[in-house]
């Protein structure tokens, strides 16, 4: 073979590459590895997104391995060092932190792996193929509506508040000011961050209930930390004149519904978005087009009263 038929070879098989944004895609990577990375598996809301993810993928022809960074950047860099070692074709990945993220997902970019958020965002544009979150300011002004139907327009509450490195925890708590804030006989006395944890929440509403024993009501950042103050408010003999709210729209709040103990909770769609991200996957991989308008994509909330969580059929999950 002449050089020249070498170079015209060479290039020839050059162009037959479909390239997006330089880099060579996947069309044929369908069966390949996603490795999914959640928050901590033990929270019944990470653990369906890890699960519906996981499924997901799998019908689609996939392998799936889900892993937990419990929070930690570290422990979530390590998970993606080990995505990119077994040469996986694409990471859905629930941040551990919005600016802590940012690094792995980095790592994961130069490795020309595809990251898709869930959840929770990043602080930096154009790194991931697609950011999906539930409208947290949508679903925080929804809780806080039916949270002052509960409570009345008079009165002292406290909130918990979720991690602050979460930007979930700062956009839920101003979604309730911005509702609570119209109602000038409302007053908040006080606040703690329970980072989405009942325990944490059981302990911070002890310590808020000793120092505001005449509160009226507590405004949670998740049903997590609501769960927990509901404990620790019946320890104290105190839950029949203090109303509780929650988010995420876990079975244990609504079971706590379902009991009289919470008043509501604000459904987070994370199995739909948990699905989608992975849809948005594969449509990448084999077009190299997520098919969604925007990297940023906002799901709405529905609130979860006594009226109508019968209508919950399975985890983060209500009848169409």
């Amino acid at each position: 073979m002449s050089n020249k038929t070498r170079r015209l070879l060479l290039a020839a098989c050059a162009m037959a590459l479909p390239l997006v944004g330089g880099v060579t895609t996947r069309a044929s990577a369908a069966g390949g590895l996603i490795s999914i990375i959640v928050n901590d598996p033990a929270n019944a809301y990470w653990y369906t997104e890890g699960k519906v993810a996981a499924a997901e993928a799998e019908k689609l022809g996939y392998k799936a391995t889900v892993g937990a960074s419990k929070g930690d950047t570290n422990t979530e860099s390590n998970l993606i060092d080990t995505a990119i070692t077994n040469k996986s074709v694409a990471i859905i990945l629930d941040p551990a932190n919005a600016s802590g993220s940012i690094g792995a997902v980095k790592k994961a970019v130069a490795a020309n792996i595809p990251v898709f958020l869930v959840n929770a965002e990043i602080n930096q544009q154009g790194l991931a193929k697609a950011q999906l979150v539930s409208n947290n300011a949508q679903g925080a002004a929804l809780g806080a509506e039916e949270w002052v139907k509960d409570v009345g327009q008079q009165g002292n509450y406290v909130e918990l508040l979720g991690n602050p490195a979460d930007n979930n925890a700062a956009t839920r708590s101003n979604g309730y000011e911005t509702v609570l804030s119209q109602y000038p006989g409302l007053v908040k006395v006080g606040s703690q961050v329970a980072n989405w944890d009942r325990t944490q929440g059981h302990d911070k509403m002890q310590s808020l209930l000793q120092a505001h024993p005449n509160i009226i009501g507590v405004i949670s950042g998740n049903d997590e930390m609501a769960l927990g103050a509901i404990a620790a408010l019946k320890e104290a003999g105190k839950l029949s004149g203090i109303k509780v709210g929650g988010f995420d729209g876990s079975p244990d709040a609504v079971a706590a519904i379902k009991a009289g103990e919470l008043q509501y909770t604000v459904l987070q769609p994370v199995a739909v978005f948990a699905a989608k991200a992975v849809d948005e996957a594969d449509s990448y991989l084999k077009t190299g087009k997520t098919g969604a308008a925007s990297e940023k994509q906002l799901f709405d909330c529905v609130l979860l009263t006594k009226a109508n969580v019968g209508d919950y059929t399975a985890p983060f999950t209500l009848k169409q």
